[in-house]
């Protein structure tokens, strides 16, 4: 019989501060850039001081790195999630696609974080997201190909990029306009418009 131990007030509290430093730092690095960004900056933006950083992350750049692990391993396990759960070739990858989009309206700075501050990562963190990437695009790949079995692997491959290119640079990039829309409208165009392009023969 397994016994769990109910976690204490202060277990809960450091993993609450813990989830903030991650959202937090991905704030800073996207406005700032990883130099940017001081030890300070992050503890200032948490409530706490520059080395109390030390006791939830060994380096700042071990933070970098647990910001664009988890994005990758949350996104993986969420397109196998969708991916289990439909039947249909066609409804999977809709679904697929608006689950992708929902992290990239959600998460627009970690994407940011990412395209800019990849080369930064140690080289263990960053062999892991690639690795973590590379599984996540061959599910699309998996997915493409049942909606297109005629089509070869290069032009799946190319499909499964260009989709996350249109996706992955919109939310971002929206927020240069004059008028900002509204995260439900931006999910919409880019759902439709990343499964015309996808379901297209």
């Amino acid at each position: 019989m397994t016994t769990h131990i109910a976690a204490t007030p202060r277990d809960l509290a450091k993993a609450e501060r813990h989830d903030a430093l991650l959202r937090e730092a991905a704030r800073l690095f996207a406005a700032r850039g990883f130099d940017g960004v001081s030890l300070e900056d992050l503890g200032a933006a948490v409530g706490i001081t520059g080395p109390a950083v030390y006791r939830h992350f060994r380096s700042k750049r071990a933070l970098l790195g647990a910001i664009l692990l988890r994005a990758s391993e949350d996104l993986l396990a969420g397109g196998r999630r969708v991916r289990e759960e439909d039947d249909d070739p066609h409804r999977c990858l809709r679904d697929l696609i608006d689950f992708h989009v929902d992290f990239a309206v959600t998460d627009a700075e970690v994407i940011r974080v990412h395209d800019r501050e990849l080369a930064t990562l140690s080289d263990d963190d960053r062999h892991r997201v690639r690795r973590l990437q590379r599984e996540y695009v061959e599910l699309w790949i998996g997915v493409l190909q049942r909606v297109h079995p005629d089509r070869t692997e290069n032009d799946l491959r190319l499909r499964a990029h260009a989709g996350f290119g249109l996706i992955n640079s919109t939310p971002y990039s929206v927020r240069a306009l004059r008028e900002i829309p509204e995260d439900a409208e931006v999910h919409d165009i880019l759902s439709d418009m990343a499964y015309a392009a996808l379901a297209a023969h």
